[in-house]
């Protein structure tokens, strides 16, 4: 335990010698030095669950993001014991409110920053609901506007297409007409349009042969289209059109598993939302609440420093920067003082020199 008290003291940034003169402050310096390493612990937590999507799918996403998780650690786990320590309890209270403010405002950037990975973590099963839905639509808008755009690029060639297709329907219902009309000639039977006449005779043959030419049209019409539509084909190919096809579950997944880090936050902050733009209040504030929860625990060593009152220790402080400082003064003067009575022995002896050279160079 004593070497936990004493690791907490070092990451509250006291000065151990002087605080352990002090029992009833040990307890206080413990639980700040906690906030702060566990607030320097989640900054790496949070920093490395970036990062990973950053890297997400490179050979060693997990070592990048275990570096730059303890490097991102690391540096907020310093400022935060910095904050701290830099906050002057033995100033009046408006004082310390003033070192304190840049410093809160500082802690609550950090605190947002640190926050927003770990909420994506937190809601990661319905980001992933969302994103399924998203990707879904985008692959829809992408191929309705490719269609569009092909429709209106070719719309001369479809027009064409369907045109021949309405004769290819004309002529089939002639042919099936005309058809019949030679079967009603070769049995003889007597229509308004048919001779009566039994036997395959002149009538019928003259029914076939027009048969004849309708189906040699139609074949005509049927390679036209063959050949239209087989262009067609083509051009969709050129477009792209026929790659664009909706993503199956498997792919979803795939394409989920390697969303990146601004895809999640932007479905997270579309959580917030319905369709129609309403508020959806349980996700809204739940979303909120734990940013808020994270600012809190961030801006909270700054708080407990702030919300204490000048302690032994404190005032300890106090007293020996000012012995430091008149110390400091004293050796200042006394370096001076040497200095100058250095100063004044040199000349003394100086003018000595000069006097007895003068004198030896003086004629009998």
């Amino acid at each position: 335990m004593n070497k936990v008290t004493q690791f907490f003291w070092w990451c509250s940034a006291v000065h151990q010698a002087t605080l352990a003169k002090y029992p009833a402050e040990h307890n206080k310096y413990v639980g700040i030095g906690a906030t702060i390493f566990f607030t320097g612990f989640f900054a790496a937590l949070s920093g490395g669950y970036a990062l990973y999507f950053v890297f997400s799918g490179a050979a060693f996403s997990v070592v990048y993001a275990f570096l730059f998780g303890l490097l991102w650690g690391l540096a907020i786990f310093n400022m935060d014991r910095y904050i701290v320590s830099s906050i002057n309890k033995n100033a009046s209270g408006f004082k310390q409110f003033l070192q304190a403010t840049p410093r809160i405002l500082l802690a609550v950037l950090i605190g947002i920053v640190i926050a927003r990975p770990l909420e994506l973590k937190v809601f990661d099963k319905e980001i992933r609901e969302q994103l399924r839905v998203t990707y879904l639509e985008r692959q829809r808008a992408h191929i309705d506007t490719l269609n569009k755009a092909f429709q209106s690029k070719y719309a001369a060639d479809l027009r064409k297409l369907d045109d021949l297709k309405m004769e290819r329907g004309r002529s089939e219902a002639a042919i099936n007409e005309t058809r019949t009309k030679v079967s009603l000639e070769t049995f003889g039977e007597k229509t308004p349009e048919t001779s009566g006449i039994l036997g395959y005779g002149p009538y019928a043959k003259q029914r076939q042969a027009e048969l004849d030419k309708q189906e040699q049209y139609l074949d005509t019409l049927l390679m036209q289209i063959q050949q239209q539509e087989a262009y067609i084909q083509e051009r969709k190919q050129f477009e792209g059109l026929l790659n664009g096809h909706l993503l199956t579950g498997a792919q979803l997944d795939s394409a989920v598993n390697l969303a990146g880090f601004a895809d999640r936050n932007a479905t997270l902050g579309s959580l917030k939302y319905n369709k129609d733009g309403s508020i959806n209040s349980t996700n809204y504030w739940s979303i909120n609440f734990i940013m808020l929860l994270f600012i809190f625990f961030e801006c909270l060593p700054v708080f407990v420093k702030l919300m204490s009152a000048r302690d032994a220790y404190d005032i300890n402080n106090r007293d020996r920067q000012l012995v430091d400082i008149h110390r400091s003064g004293k050796n200042r003067d006394a370096e001076i003082t040497i200095v100058d009575d250095l100063y004044d022995t040199y000349v003394q002896q100086s003018v000595e020199k000069r006097k007895s050279r003068l004198g030896e160079d003086e004629p009998l």
